[in-house]
């Protein structure tokens, strides 16, 4: 037995697989057990198991189990692998200290990671001087202002760290920092980060609050400036909010700034720049659709099944309607589940290889999706193989007391015994073959490596009157069934 890791190591918060191969004699199912993750079982299909996918956590050596489980559950063995993690890179905090009206605080913090923000999800813990606490979330690496609710002096200061979410992987680690509160400004002019998603081409609603000594100033000219976009000059209204729109020409990281341009007030405010906030501009939505190899063998004239999955920008896009294509089959049009996944079947005519696709006819969804295609995926389509039968074969019964008649076994309820025979052909080993008497289930045996399994097993008095059993198995995923003849066991 061994169990395979891919690849190992692995960066943390990646992806890995776990196969399993030479699995014990008797083994049906694979269970395969990691670091808390949910636990996956899957099917033996010739004594290997797999692959299990799971998301690296940690860092450092680990193990991967697997535990090998018969027709009954029964576990008939188990095995382990071990995958190496490297651990997650450093990222950064950054915090900046603002004084507020009443001279309330508020905190607005940046994080950073080489990885990428969008797994860091959590809580940001602002700890005070005295020991209270703020929390604010963060989403997608991005946490909006906070105020601290209280009227702090110059000089003191407060802790900030970071709690991943519960069953998250973030992709950076944070070390906690402290930030000391500033002495308060004449004038300020704080940028608000955008709540809405940016989007390449689509405007950007942008805000930013002008406050002279806390109070809000109303009436100042406050331009906007961003990375590549034309700059955008509003005013600000009572409550010293001054919005805007403002669209983006490209892709990535943009930093925005607010300057104030013009302020009647008491406060010196012309020329006020406020501190830059990073803002992550997305491309448009794009649709995509990947066509899935079949995992079976392709035969002509025989069903397969055929899957494909549609994402946008990367998420499963449910409801929208697929239509396979190729091979001289007839087309079929299947809907998209919660994943994503749409799999229908199709029947090829003629053996050899085939050109296949997948077309997204309709989907309710922000991607342009309707007419998508899948690049094509070639299959070679083959001929059948032997038919496969279950035949049961003549069976009979005794009674328990047959060669002990000193001591009868009157009044059992299963007085007798009996022995039920099945063939499957071609000869195939290791396949369950299900036995029932009078419509009963009455147990199970195992091919051996002629194809005949053997069930001795205790019947009533109605069962063994039924004359007859019934053999059931199911092989390639075909149910297979036949009925033999049951009669008393001839006298030795």
């Amino acid at each position: 037995m061994a169990v395979t890791i891919v690849p190992t190591p692995v960066a943390a918060c990646s992806a890995f697989t776990a196969t399993a191969t030479g699995a014990p004699v008797g083994a049906v199912t694979a269970v395969f057990f990691y670091d808390g993750a949910a636990p996956q079982s899957l099917p033996v299909v010739a004594g290997a198991a797999g692959p299990a996918t799971f998301t690296a956590v940690g860092s450092g050596a680990q193990l991967v189990l697997v535990t090998y489980l018969n027709a009954v559950a029964a576990v008939v063995g188990t095995d382990s692998g071990t995958v190496t993690v490297n651990a997650a890179p450093a990222g950064t905090i950054s915090t900046t200290l603002s004084i507020g009206v009443g001279g309330l605080v508020t905190a607005q913090t940046t994080l950073t990671c080489s990885a990428g923000l969008t797994s860091v999800n959590g809580t940001l813990t602002y700890t005070l001087p005295g020991g209270g606490t703020v929390t604010a979330p963060v989403v997608n690496g991005v946490v909006g202002p906070a105020s601290l609710g209280l009227a702090l002096t110059a000089g003191q200061l407060v802790g900030v760290s970071f709690t991943p979410a519960a069953g998250t992987c973030a992709a950076c680690t944070f070390a906690p920092i402290t930030v000391t509160v500033p002495a308060p400004l004449a004038c300020s002019v704080v940028v608000i980060q955008p709540v809405a998603p940016v989007v390449v081409g689509q405007p950007t609603v942008v805000s930013a609050v002008v406050l002279c000594n806390g109070v809000p100033v109303a009436g100042a000219a406050v331009t906007f400036n961003g990375d590549g976009a034309a700059p955008v000059t509003v005013t600000t209204n009572a409550l010293g909010i001054a919005s805007g729109s403002m669209t983006f020409p490209t892709a990535g990281p943009v930093s925005l700034t607010a300057t104030v341009t013009a302020a009647g007030t008491t406060c010196t405010c012309t020329n006020v720049v406020s501190l830059p906030v990073t803002v992550t501009v997305t491309p448009p939505a794009t649709c995509q659709v990947f066509l899935l190899p079949p995992v079976a063998p392709v035969v002509v004239g025989q069903p397969t099944v055929v899957s494909a999955v549609v994402l946008c920008n990367g998420v499963p896009v449910a409801g929208a309607a697929v239509t396979f294509n190729g091979g001289g089959a007839a087309p079929v049009t299947v809907t998209t589940n919660a994943l994503g996944i749409a799999s229908g079947s199709m029947t090829f005519p003629t053996a050899g290889p085939v050109s296949l696709t997948a077309t997204v006819t309709a989907a309710g969804t922000t991607c342009t999706c309707t007419n998508v295609v899948s690049l094509p995926v070639p299959i070679t389509v083959g001929v059948g193989g032997p038919a496969v039968s279950l035949q049961a074969l003549p069976s009979c019964w005794q009674g328990h007391w047959e060669h002990a008649p000193a001591t009868p076994s009157h009044g059992q309820p299963y007085p007798f015994t009996a022995t039920l025979k099945a063939q499957l052909t071609p000869a195939a080993a290791g396949v369950t073959v299900n036995f029932l008497v009078a419509g009963q289930p009455v147990g199970s045996a195992v091919t051996d490596a002629s194809g005949i399994a053997i069930l001795t097993t205790d019947l009533n008095l109605l069962q063994v009157q039924s004359g007859a059993f019934t053999a059931t198995a199911t092989v390639g995923g075909t149910p297979l069934q036949s009925t033999g003849t049951l009669l008393p066991c001839r006298p030795l």
